[in-house]
């Protein structure tokens, strides 16, 4: 059975066939994920709480960056202390220190996500685990609807959220929430709200049952651009910033 990392992977390869105007992005993210996937699979059982884990591995990143990021993240000098400071002190970086310490830090705190007390459920809009905000949301199949769940920018956890209600201001008049979609992307929604102007996608899996939801959402960028001339926020980036 493929790991998760194996199946971001591998739909992130099979993206760039659909959407070519993404490929040299898609590209770029697949080669992230292998070395996400890296770093995972090699934190040891003695890793804890440290974040020390995951900075032994900045270097490479560094060196993947500078071979095949865009311009303005390879010549971007990073210190380790920037990302220490996010990750113990929620310290706000700018959007290329940013990519940098989600890059390192998304394959540790999922690894810590792993290893943690399994949450209740809840109906909060932060994640239960590690308090990150969502970066996407999944509709997954029940009874003759779909239960909505949020996706954790950080640790990846999934939990369980209301599908009226905006997880940004707690909006909850279902006018105030649109929904749009494009007919060539039917199963990926932009899920606004005229409350607070902010959006969030979703990856509706009654619809298409193969996408990888962190994966899609980052590849349809035509959805962003269309929310973003519309004057709508993205609630939150995902690790390329977009």
């Amino acid at each position: 059975m493929k790991s998760a990392w194996d199946r971001r992977i591998a739909r992130a390869q099979e993206l760039t066939v659909r959407f070519p105007e993404s490929s040299n992005l898609l590209d770029f993210y697949r080669r992230i994920l292998s070395f996400q996937q890296f770093v995972f699979e090699n934190l040891s059982s003695r890793a804890g709480t440290d974040v020390r884990a995951a900075l032994r591995y900045l270097p490479p990143l560094i060196d993947l960056v500078r071979a095949h990021g865009p311009a303005k993240l390879a010549a971007y000098a990073i210190l380790p202390d920037e990302i220490a400071g996010y990750w113990e002190s929620g310290v706000q970086l700018d959007s290329e220190p940013l990519f940098f310490a989600r890059a390192l830090l998304q394959p540790y705190a999922e690894w810590l996500a792993g290893r943690g007390t399994p949450q209740q459920e809840t109906q909060q809009a932060v994640c239960p685990f590690c308090g990150g905000a969502p970066v996407a949301g999944v509709l997954r199949g029940e009874g003759d609807g779909a239960k909505r769940s949020l996706i954790c920018v950080m640790c990846a956890t999934e939990w369980q959220y209301r599908r009226i209600v905006c997880p940004k201001c707690g909006e909850q008049d279902k006018d105030k929430l649109p929904v749009y979609t494009a007919a060539e992307i039917d199963y990926v929604r932009v899920e606004a709200c005229d409350a607070c102007m902010t959006y969030i996608k979703s990856v509706d899996l009654t619809r298409n049952g193969h996408a990888v939801p962190a994966v899609d959402e980052l590849a349809t960028v035509a959805l962003n651009i269309w929310a973003d001339e519309r004057g709508y926020t993205k609630l939150e980036t995902n690790l390329l910033g977009m």
